[in-house]
């Protein structure tokens, strides 16, 4: 029975919850990110670049007459590199980190302001601590 409980207990600890929310909000997030790229981004990059589709992009290694797609060329075994895939790869990942550092920003922004806010102000030091200042100020300038 002591097993369960331990379980229980590190089951319900707050940061396994907080994990566990992370990775949800990061899988939503995650979608939205690839629909921002592959929906909006890249087709403006496509159309930038007069529609070419990097992600076909390849270069023939092997031997033989090209077989003229990327598709084919894997499903036929032969050597290539495929360059388009990467390059859409490292466009992809570049995107994402900007959305991502935008997002944390904005977040630390916002919680610098709202801690700003929760902050009250000082309250005035009574009167005998203006007055030692006082004293220890005349006393430092050699009056």
């Amino acid at each position: 029975m002591g097993l369960l409980k331990e379980f229980k207990e590190f089951a319900m600890r707050g940061s396994v919850i907080d994990l566990a929310v992370g990775v949800v909000i990061g899988g939503a997030f995650g979608k939205i990110v690839t629909s921002l790229v592959g929906d909006v981004i890249m087709p403006l990059i496509g159309g930038l670049t007069g529609g070419t589709d990097f992600s076909a992009r390849y270069i023939y290694l092997g031997t033989g007459e090209d077989p003229g797609s990327l598709e084919k060329v894997r499903t036929a075994g032969q050597a290539y590199v495929a360059w388009g895939p990467f390059l859409q790869n490292v466009i992809d990942f570049l995107i994402i980190a900007a959305a991502i550092f935008a997002v944390v920003k904005a977040i630390n922004v916002a919680r610098a302001r709202f801690e700003r806010k929760g902050e009250e102000p000082a309250a005035p030091p009574p009167e005998d601590v203006k007055l030692l200042q006082e004293i220890r100020d005349l006393l430092a300038a050699g009056r």
